[in-house]
């Protein structure tokens, strides 16, 4: 089994900041071409794109996409496809995340929500289909340990999730055996810029976790290199959480 993604061309939705930005690297890194898909961090992206190109001249794309809009599937797939002639790799990390407590959902919660993080990788999967089962490719899902185990305050996030994790084992049956379909479930990595957590939560977090630290994005990386290279791996979502699950 060879780690190599050389001549291989990867995907990655959500690339041009924080675990997007690392998987993407990591990805450049093993010899794969890139394409990186963003939404509104044109800066990040174009410097991202900017660095990695500096590093292997031609290998590196950028894209701009709503996944909300019905045709952005079918339009980042092909601009991948035509960009660098194959799709070998998808990667869905692009994810919104914010509470909606009972009570305070809203019709625009679900479908930002679900949108971003069940619906875009489903439809996207499904546009990717015949050119990764071409190259008997594989699909990256960024799902979180909270698709197990919901996170209090965050219900639709915790749905899509969930639905995410279910995602990733229906497509390994209906893509098999060409597509390999697994997922990659974080626990706390980056805390949100916004504020969300509060410093006391934020330690009682580390606190609960095994390994009594943060996750860095790198890890993350890590984990979609192993399953996007292990032949015999599918339908399986891998916690990269520092033992945090065993916990909740």
């Amino acid at each position: 089994m060879s780690d190599s993604l050389e001549g291989k061309t990867a995907l990655v939705t959500g690339a041009a900041r924080r675990i997007g930005a690392a998987i993407a690297r990591r990805l450049h890194a093993a010899g794969a071409s890139v394409v990186l898909h963003y939404r509104g961090a044109e800066a990040e992206a174009a410097a991202l794109e900017a660095e990695m190109n500096a590093a292997r001249a031609g290998s590196v794309a950028r894209v701009k996409a709503d996944l909300l809009a019905p045709v952005a599937p079918r339009a980042l797939i092909a601009f991948a496809q035509q960009r660098f002639g194959r799709l070998d790799l998808l990667v869905n990390n692009a994810s919104s995340f914010y509470p909606t407590p009972i009570g305070s959902i809203e019709a625009g919660h679900w479908d930002e929500l679900v949108g971003s993080n069940l619906r875009a990788p489903l439809f996207l999967a499904q546009e990717a289909a015949p050119a990764l089962k071409k190259q008997r490719g594989a699909i990256v899902n960024i799902a979180d340990i909270h698709a197990e185990r919901p996170l209090k305050g965050y219900a639709v996030y915790s749905i899509a999730k969930a639905g995410l994790a279910a995602l990733t084992r229906v497509l390994a049956l209906e893509l098999g055996p060409e597509v390999r379909v697994n997922a990659v479930a974080p626990g706390a990595i980056a805390w949100p810029e916004d504020g969300q957590f509060p410093p006391a939560e934020r330690a009682r977090i580390v606190a609960t976790t095994p390994l009594e630290r943060l996750g860095a994005p790198a890890e993350i990386a890590r984990a979609v290199h192993f399953l996007a290279t292990a032949p015999f791996v599918t339908g399986q979502v891998l916690a990269v959480d520092g033992g945090r699950s065993v916990f909740l």
